[in-house]
């Protein structure tokens, strides 16, 4: 007799999620599992797979968050928005709390239909925080450079963490550069002992910044939540814009507002939900629900 196990198929912006409510029993899947039902061509196909579980500490509910690789990691503020929304749909309430192993986080309704508002909490800052290998004084800008060292590609990134750490290289143009290329040996570069997100980020006005991401364990994505925060923040921090901004990515517009009563970062931006389905944790085969169609898994 196999299980079926139900899911939800949602994205933030394109930045897609794999969700499991294992809220009622434990549900875990080995690291080789995951990265084949992340698989595109022959899998479901997303950038991180996300399991609702039951908070030790009374929040509304623990969200653990896998990336396509398999490897556990602790925040993906997309994600945070879409479990915020499903939360919040089955509770009746416009707000609610989630524990992440980054910390708290805590997700409202935005007043318009399926855009939800995250608290991101404080960004750290300290070199050992992010973290960076080895000690710098100021994180707004580190010594680091991909290419010659009279006319380097890309030099001199701001590090933020957002629960995750992120380097951002200020650019000219975001697609002048072959991120695909570039992205894999800067996340496993030895400055970053956790590996790390690495980030394009382009100033288009004082309010506005264009963004491209790779993320570490997922590759590049459509959009990154805790990205668009990092950027904004070391956009503030470095002055190239105020501490409010619209951030561009390729699935659309997040707006970050790193406030500076308390210093949190208020991140806003819309969910969707694919479609429902079933998964075989046997055969990891699966099918939609509505038109009970197999997956390209089976």
């Amino acid at each position: 007799m196999t299980t079926a196990i139900p899911f939800r198929k949602m994205n933030g912006l394109g930045n897609d999620f794999l969700v499991f409510d294992a809220r009622a029993g434990g549900l875990r899947l080995a690291p080789a599992e995951i990265a084949r039902l992340a698989d595109r061509s022959t899998g479901i196909g997303f950038d991180q797979m996300i399991t609702i579980e039951a908070s030790p500490i009374g929040a509304d509910a623990f969200m653990r968050i896998d990336n396509a690789d398999g490897g556990e990691v602790s925040a993906c503020g997309n994600a945070t928005r879409c479990i915020g929304s499903v939360l919040m749909k089955e509770t009746g309430r416009d707000s609610v709390t989630i524990e992440t192993r980054a910390g708290l986080l805590y997700a409202a309704d935005a007043g318009e239909p399926e855009l939800v508002t995250v608290d991101m909490g404080e960004p750290r800052l300290r070199w050992d925080e992010i973290p960076l290998a080895e000690p710098f004084a100021d994180t707004r800008a580190i010594e680091l450079q991909v290419g010659p060292i009279d006319a380097p590609l890309l030099h001199s990134p701001s590090c933020v963490s957002m629960g995750n750490p992120h380097a951002i290289f200020w650019v000219d143009d975001v697609e002048a550069h072959d991120l695909e290329r570039l992205g894999p040996m800067l996340e496993h570069h030895p400055m970053f002992p956790e590996r790390a997100n690495i980030s394009l980020a382009q100033v288009t006005s004082p309010e506005s910044l264009t963004l491209k991401v790779w993320e570490r364990g997922a590759g590049i994505t459509r959009a990154c939540g805790t990205g668009a925060c990092a950027a904004a923040v070391a956009a503030a921090r470095t002055r190239r814009t105020g501490r409010r901004v619209r951030v561009t990515l390729p699935g659309g517009d997040l707006l970050i507002d790193w406030r500076a009563s308390d210093d949190h970062v208020m991140m806003t931006g819309p969910v969707e939900t694919e479609f429902e389905g079933l998964l075989d944790r046997d055969t990891l085969t699966w099918r939609r629900r509505e038109a009970a169609t197999r997956g390209a898994a089976e």
